[in-house]
């Protein structure tokens, strides 16, 4: 793992947390995107070499929507860089962990990602993310 890449925060009202944000980074958010695949829609910050992804449930049964109804908004998961997912994945299925998707799928702002299950990280979601071709 090379950085963290981004830490994902769970919201419920994109458009207002997005103004939200803007006021507290003093930056503008550069990229709305829909993941039809997980059922959000993400909202991107850069501040320096930190990123901030904002998530909103696009279905009241997505993933987010029942993070959010368990959990309330915060902090969903943190994401790091890897240069070779599919060897990451590898490294870190023999060394025990559970990943909670075998191959790797297509995430927001051009990435791969694959999510770690947080039973084995102590209760912290872990994404792995690697800038597509």
């Amino acid at each position: 793992m090379r950085k963290v890449e981004h830490i994902g925060i769970a919201v419920k009202n994109l458009e207002a947390s997005i103004s939200l944000f803007e006021k507290l980074l003093d930056t503008a958010c550069y990229k709305i995107e829909k993941v039809e695949s997980e059922k959000v829609t993400t909202g991107f910050f850069q501040k320096g070499e930190t990123k901030i992804e904002l998530l909103e449930s696009s279905d009241k049964e997505g993933v987010i929507a029942k993070y959010i109804d368990k959990r309330g908004e915060g902090i969903h998961h943190i994401a790091f860089a890897v240069d070779d997912i599919e060897s990451e994945m590898k490294r870190l299925k023999a060394a025990g962990f559970v990943l909670l998707n075998e191959k790797p799928t297509p995430g927001a702002d051009n990435k791969l990602v694959c999510f770690l299950h947080p039973k084995n990280t102590n209760g912290v979601l872990i994404e792995l993310c690697m800038e597509k071709s």
